[in-house]
C-alpha cells in the first residue's frame, strides 16, 4: 500500500504540474459553465415556483447543476490527455518504469478531481454576489459527493481512451453523443418533473439525476433528504465501476 500511495503521488505530481504552472487554464475551462451560470441562471431568478419543491432559492437549485455539468464535461473528456500519450508513445515509456499501473489511473483521477474542486469553489464564490445563500457545510458535502462521481467518470474516460487508440475517433464520438443527453436527462438546467412520461422515465434511469437531486438538497442544507442517500449510492456505484474497470484495463496493457 505505501508503494501504491507513493506511485499515485508521483503520477499526481506529474499531471498537476502543468496546471500549477498555468492556472489560467483552469479558469478558461470554466467558460461555458460561467456563461450558463450568469446568463441562464439570471433568467431563472423569480421562477422558484416553476422549479419544484425545495427551490426556495433559485441559485441553490441552479449552482449544483452547473457544478455537475463541469463534473460531466471535464472528467468525461479527461481521457484525451491519455489518448495523446498513447498515440505519441509517452505512455509506453512510462509503463517500463516501476510505477504501479493502478497508480496511473489513481493519480490521474486525483488530478482531475483536484482541478474540479477548485473550479467548483470558484463557481460557488461567483454565485454568492449574484444572490445565492451559501450553506457552507452543505456545499462542501455536495462537492465531496460530486468528486466521488467525477472519479468514476474520469476513470471511465480513460477506459474509452484505451479502447479508442490509435485514431481516437471512438473517444470523441462516444463522449459527444453522451454528454449532452445525460445533461438534459438529469435536470441540470431545467426540472424534469413536469416532462412527458417517456422523458421522465429516461431521467429516472439516468444515475446522474440522483446525484443532481442530492447535490441540490445538500446545497440547501437538507442533509436528511432521501435524495442524498440515493445520490450517494449512485455516485459510489459510478466510482466503483469506473475505477474497477479502468485499473483492470491498465493492468492488461494496451
Amino acid at each position: 500500500m505505501p508503494k501504491l500511495l507513493r506511485d499515485t503521488a508521483t503520477v499526481f505530481s506529474r499531471e498537476i504540474t502543468p496546471e500549477l504552472r498555468s492556472p489560467v487554464s483552469i479558469v478558461l475551462a470554466m467558460g461555458q459553465p460561467l456563461l450558463f451560470l450568469i446568463l441562464f441562471g439570471s433568467m431563472l431568478v423569480g421562477t422558484e415556483a416553476d422549479l419544484g419543491a425545495g427551490a426556495s432559492d433559485v441559485w441553490q437549485w441552479f449552482v449544483p447543476g452547473i457544478i455537475v455539468m463541469m463534473c460531466l464535461m471535464g472528467p468525461l473528456s479527461a481521457g484525451h490527455s491519455m489518448l495523446s500519450e498513447l498515440t505519441g508513445g509517452q505512455m509506453e515509456r512510462f509503463l517500463v518504469t516501476p510505477v504501479s499501473r493502478t497508480s496511473l489511473i489513481l493519480g490521474r483521477t486525483a488530478k482531475d478531481t483536484a482541478t474540479l474542486f477548485v473550479q467548483a469553489i470558484l463557481i460557488t464564490a461567483i454565485a454568492i454576489p449574484l444572490g445565492m445563500k451559501l450553506h457552507l457545510t452543505g456545499a462542501l458535502a455536495a462537492m465531496a459527493l460530486l468528486i466521488v462521481m467525477a472519479v468514476g467518470l474520469s476513470a471511465l474516460s480513460y477506459i474509452l481512451a484505451i479502447a479508442s487508440q490509435p485514431s481516437g475517433n471512438l473517444f470523441w464520438m462516444v463522449t459527444q453523443m453522451l454528454i449532452f443527453p445525460i445533461m438534459l436527462l438529469s435536470g441540470i438546467l431545467l426540472p424534469v418533473e413536469n416532462a412527458p412520461g417517456w422523458l421522465s422515465t429516461a431521467a429516472m434511469i439516468n444515475p446522474i439525476t440522483y446525484v443532481v437531486d442530492a447535490a441540490r438538497a445538500l446545497f440547501a442544507g437538507d442533509f436528511l433528504d432521501t435524495s442524498v442517500l440515493h445520490g450517494a449510492v449512485a455516485a459510489t456505484v459510478i466510482a466503483t465501476i469506473g475505477l474497477g474497470f479502468s485499473t483492470r484495463a491498465m493492468k492488461r496493457g494496451f
